[in-house]
């Protein structure tokens, strides 16, 4: 099998590390190496910060409609490799190619669109002050950013956090998870191709204490936009803090889903709640991996919900059959079964699932693990309160609203809920009270980029998406004229 070698994009071209050293890529689903990736540092993220502070003057200064024309472009060359992006994130990442072909890609370069059209539309505020005055505000951009994404929606967030940084004017220096790096790279080359002048976008490669750690702490880029484990969003936040370094963190979930007695329980609705569990393998920070469900249809409901997470087929990721692909990685995949092991041992009932699967022909050796359904834990269960990030949903009954609330909040963390029930005044209640980012009623998964994203307590610092990524990578500044 011939190995691909990645590059870094760094002042508009493709180059190899400087220390000449690579990284392993994994394809999950059979479990061997397919591609190397840089194992850049420090002095590759220096000479990237280098090109993108001389790029910077010129691209903040470029007209709005320069800067959305090139990410259209940027979005309509994705669009006509689409199927070649979603097979190579499937490869990349383990997941369903349907999938990645579904959802990964087209959304990627919806986030292309969508903020070339707000680079457009981005306007100011002013304030009159009585006849007297008047103040208007100049969003600018900041100069040089940094973005590092994670491994499990590479190009869905990779492109989430670089299109309003360069929306906004700002150059950018970018890290993609160094487990799944290879669409990123791609997207790379489709940069020169688009026609990005040199240093605008740069795309360095490696692991996260030596790549993300120098992006942090390098005192000329201005912002770091990151998403990924909490472990790692502290770090980022400590060292950025001494710096006064603008952070925007975006980190793991324990996510609840609530089901009421009164819940429209349709086929429909049944399959978007098995979805909110098992999509991607679970590796989704929304996910929710929490199902609370009302004991007066506990019993009901649990049986129904079973059926349908026995009948998910975990396959190969290259058969349109399959609803759960691999695990992105070894150490991820022992990861997820020592949770399993942890369950038991707290006492939990594994109803289904708990094992790993073998896939026949080519994945034989893959990274694949049966979708996996516990109940009798207590939400103080250490099960309940970790992030597992897989293919794994722990069943909690609930008396009442009040019950409910105490159990969806009392975890460390606050990104994603889903509420459902037909009560409306419920359902406002509720969401008022949930001490998440986001909630969902009735629904999961259902985004609009012009809305706020992020969470709260260990979930995450600061929003995304819409105005509030514009708000991100720009500096406010006021200006006050005297009549």
């Amino acid at each position: 099998m011939s190995i691909t070698r990645l590059a870094n994009l760094i002042d508009g071209r493709l180059v190899p590390p400087l220390a000449d050293r690579w990284l392993d890529v994994y394809e999950p689903a059979i479990g061997e190496v397919f591609a190397q990736c840089p194992d850049a540092d420090a002095a590759d993220v220096a000479a990237a910060v280098d090109a993108a502070q001389r790029a910077a003057p010129v691209w903040a200064a470029a007209p709005a409609e320069q800067r959305a024309g090139l990410l259209h472009r940027l979005a309509n060359l994705i669009h006509e490799r689409l199927d070649e992006f979603a097979e190579l994130e499937s490869r990349d990442s383990g997941k369903p190619v349907s999938l990645a072909r579904q959802l990964d890609i087209p959304r990627s370069i919806a986030n292309l669109r969508h903020f070339a059209a707000a680079a457009l539309t981005w306007s100011s505020e002013s304030h009159p002050m009585e006849g007297s005055a008047i103040n208007y505000t100049l969003r600018q951009p900041l100069g040089v950013v940094g973005c590092i994404s994670p491994w499990n929606l590479p190009l869905y967030l990779f492109t989430w956090k670089i299109a309003p940084a360069l929306a906004a004017g700002n150059t950018v220096v970018a890290k993609p998870s160094e487990i799944t790096p290879c669409t990123a790279a791609l997207l790379g080359e489709l940069a020169i191709e688009a026609g990005f002048p040199p240093g605008v976008l740069n795309i360095v490669h490696g692991r996260g204490p030596a790549v993300g750690q120098a992006i942090v702490e390098h005192p000329r880029i201005k912002a770091v936009s990151f998403t990924g484990s909490t472990a790692t969003g502290t770090h980022i936040a400590a060292a950025a803090a001494t710096r006064f370094k603008k952070v925007s963190l975006e980190m793991g979930g324990k996510n609840p889903a609530i089901v009421f007695a009164d819940a429209e329980l349709s086929d429909a609705n049944l399959d978007t709640v098995v979805r909110s569990g098992f999509a991607n393998q679970g590796e989704i920070c929304l996910c929710g991996s929490r199902l609370l469900v009302q004991r007066s249809i506990y019993e009901n409901f649990r049986e129904r919900y079973l059926a349908r997470v026995r009948a998910l087929r975990v396959g190969d990721p290259n058969d349109a059959a399959s609803d759960l692909g691999a695990l992105v990685s070894k150490p991820h995949f022992d990861k997820v079964m020592a949770c399993m092991t942890l369950a038991r041992s707290e006492g939990g009932r594994v109803l289904c699932g708990g094992e790993t699967v073998t896939v026949p022909g080519r994945c034989e050796q893959g990274w694949f693990v049966a979708p996996t359904v516990i109940e009798g834990l207590p939400n103080e269960a250490a099960t309940n309160q970790q992030e597992i990030f897989g293919p794994v949903v722990t069943l909690i009954p609930f008396e009442d609203e009040a019950e409910a609330l105490a159990i969806a909040n009392g975890t460390g963390y606050g990104l994603a809920a889903s509420l459902w029930t037909s009560d409306l005044s419920r359902a406002h209640r509720l969401a008022g009270q949930l001490d998440f980012g986001i909630v969902w009623i009735n629904c999961w998964m259902l985004r609009d980029l012009r809305t706020p994203f992020g969470g709260m307590k260990h979930s995450g610092l600061g929003r995304e998406g819409g105005n509030e990524a514009l708000r991100f990578f720009t500096e406010p500044k006021n200006i006050c004229i005297r009549y």
